[in-house]
């Protein structure tokens, strides 16, 4: 029995009742039987995947389709650096 695991068409990644993502997913075996699943993970879990993902991308070129996200955050952390900041350390400006 042989399982493939893919993103479900057409179903954006949610936030759930008790403060989760919701990640759609299809599972589908071999002979075509296929059945729809979540993967739930806590805000903790969600980042800890995205610093994965964003890491195991790092290096490859960004496809002219990708989210905005994925241009301002691949880096490699040798290349990565801290210019400036907006603020200062400690004063943030009045709202």
């Amino acid at each position: 029995m042989s399982w493939t695991i893919r993103r479900a068409p057409g179903r954006p990644v949610r936030r759930t009742d008790d403060d989760r993502l919701a990640v759609p997913l299809r599972l589908s075996l071999k002979d075509g039987h296929a059945t729809d699943a979540e993967l739930t993970l806590t805000l903790a879990e969600a980042e800890h995947l995205h610093a994965a993902l964003c890491r195991a991308l790092d290096g490859e070129p960004t496809p002219p389709a990708a989210p905005d996200c994925r241009e301002s955050v691949q880096a490699s952390p040798g290349v990565a650096h801290i210019i400036g900041r907006a603020w200062g350390t400690s004063a943030r400006p009045a709202s």
